[in-house]
C-alpha cells in the first residue's frame, strides 16, 4: 500500500472513531431533567423558604412568613414533610417558654393545625410504622438537665407522649421501618434509642472516644462524655447502622446498631453538625459549621470524596434528593447577611447552584422531584 493510501485509510478510521465516540448508542436517550422542591427555615425571620432546582438552576418559588408574634423572633426551627406529601410540619422554638408545632397543608402552604410541645422543639420525623411525628425538645433554657422527646399525632394535633432522654437532644430520626427513633444528647454525649411503639426508651450508648474524661453531669449518668457534642444522627437506609456528627471532637462515628457500639470513626472538618445519606446507602453528606465546608463521604471505604467550600459561613442542615444525586445545604451565615442555600453534585463533588434566602437559614427538607416536561 502507497503512503498516500495509508494515509488516507488513517484518516477514515480516525473519523470513524469520532463517530463511535460522540454518539449515543441507538435507542439510548438523554437523561431526563428533574424539578426538585425544597423547604428551609430562616430561623431569624421567622420565614419559610420554597425553593425550586432544575438542575441547573437554584431558584426561590415562594416566602411563607411564620411568625406569630409582631414584636418578637419565634425561631422556625425543625422542618420536615409527611411520608403522604400532603402536609409539613414546623417547630417554633422560642414559645413563652415553650415552643410550637405548626402543620401546613402542601396544596397552599396554610396553618392548619398547632400544638404547644416542650421548651425549644427543634428536629422531628414522621414514622412510617406508628403516623406520628417525633419532635426533640432541645431546651436551652437554664441548667442543662436531661429533656424529652414530644410524640405528637400528626392528625388531631395532639401530644400523645412525652420520653426522657438526655441534655439538649438533637437529630431526630427514624429507623427506615419507622421502628426504632433515634436522636443524640449534645451536653452528655450519648445516642438514645426510643421504641417508636410504645414509646420506652430502649437503650443509649456513650459516643465519647475515651480521650476525653467521663462526666456525671448534666443527667448523663455513667458514660457520658460531654466533650464529644453529638449534634445528629442519620440511620442507614438499608443496614443496621447509624452516622452520627460528634461535632466536639471533629468526627464521624458508624455506629452498628445491632451490636450497639461504635465501629468505625473518621476524622472530619471543623464542627461537623448534620448528615444526611443517599438512598442507596453509598453515601453520606456532612455539614462542617466551623470549617465552612461540606464534607462527600464514601461510607464503603470510609473515606471523605470531596471537601466543598459553600458560599457562606456556618453551614447547618443538609438534605439528600430521593435520586441520590443531589445535595441541598442551609447555611446560616452570619449577622445581618442573609443565608443561602448550595446545591452540590454528588457525582462529581461540586457546587453547581446557590440561592439567597433569609436569615440564620437552618432547618432544611426535601419535598419531592418530578419529571420536567
Amino acid at each position: 500500500m502507497s503512503r498516500t493510501a495509508w494515509a488516507a485509510c488513517l484518516a477514515l478510521v480516525a473519523g470513524v472513531q469520532g463517530q463511535v465516540a460522540d454518539s449515543k448508542p441507538v435507542g439510548a436517550a438523554a437523561e431526563p431533567r428533574r424539578a426538585y422542591s425544597v423547604l428551609v427555615c430562616a430561623e431569624s425571620s421567622d420565614e419559610v423558604y420554597k425553593l425550586r432546582f432544575d438542575g441547573a438552576q437554584v431558584a426561590v418559588e415562594k416566602v411563607i412568613p411564620v411568625g406569630y408574634q409582631a414584636t418578637e423572633i419565634e425561631g422556625p426551627h425543625g422542618i420536615t414533610v409527611a411520608p403522604d406529601g400532603k402536609h409539613w410540619f414546623l417547630s417554633m422554638a422560642h414559645g413563652k417558654p415553650f415552643g410550637l408545632l405548626y402543620r401546613f397543608r402542601s396544596s397552599d402552604d396554610r396553618v392548619t393545625g398547632r400544638v404547644q410541645l416542650g421548651l425549644f422543639p427543634a428536629t422531628m420525623q414522621i414514622s412510617r410504622a406508628t403516623g406520628l411525628l417525633y419532635c426533640v425538645n432541645f431546651d436551652l433554657h437554664g441548667d442543662m438537665t436531661p429533656s424529652s422527646v414530644s410524640i405528637v399525632d400528626p392528625v388531631e394535633m395532639a401530644e400523645v407522649g412525652r420520653t426522657r432522654t438526655g441534655s439538649m437532644p438533637h437529630g431526630s430520626r427514624l429507623s427506615p421501618d419507622g421502628k426504632r427513633h433515634y436522636s443524640c444528647s449534645m451536653m452528655d454525649g450519648f445516642l438514645h434509642e426510643i421504641d417508636a411503639v410504645s414509646f420506652e426508651r430502649t437503650r443509649r450508648l456513650p459516643l465519647g472516644d475515651g480521650t476525653g474524661a467521663a462526666k456525671s453531669a448534666h443527667g448523663g449518668g455513667d458514660g457520658a462524655d460531654d466533650r464529644c457534642r453529638p449534634t445528629w444522627v442519620q440511620p442507614h437506609p438499608r443496614l443496621t447502622r447509624a452516622y452520627v456528627c460528634l461535632n466536639g471532637i471533629a468526627q464521624l462515628a458508624e455506629v452498628d446498631l445491632a451490636g450497639w457500639k461504635v465501629t468505625r470513626r473518621w476524622p472530619t472538618g471543623k464542627g461537623p453538625y448534620n448528615v444526611d445519606v443517599t438512598p442507596r446507602g453509598d453515601k453520606a453528606v456532612v455539614t462542617y459549621k466551623g470549617a465552612q465546608a461540606v464534607g462527600i463521604w464514601d461510607l464503603t471505604r470510609g473515606k471523605e470524596l470531596a471537601r466543598v467550600p459553600t458560599t457562606r459561613p456556618v453551614p447547618h442542615g443538609v438534605a439528600v434528593s430521593d435520586d441520590g444525586r443531589f445535595a441541598f445545604v442551609s447555611c446560616e451565615s452570619i449577622g445581618a447577611q442573609p443565608g443561602t442555600v448550595d446545591v452540590l453534585d454528588l457525582r462529581v463533588g461540586h457546587r453547581v447552584a446557590s440561592v439567597a434566602v433569609g436569615l440564620q437559614a437552618g432547618g432544611i427538607a426535601f419535598v419531592g422531584s418530578r419529571p420536567l416536561r
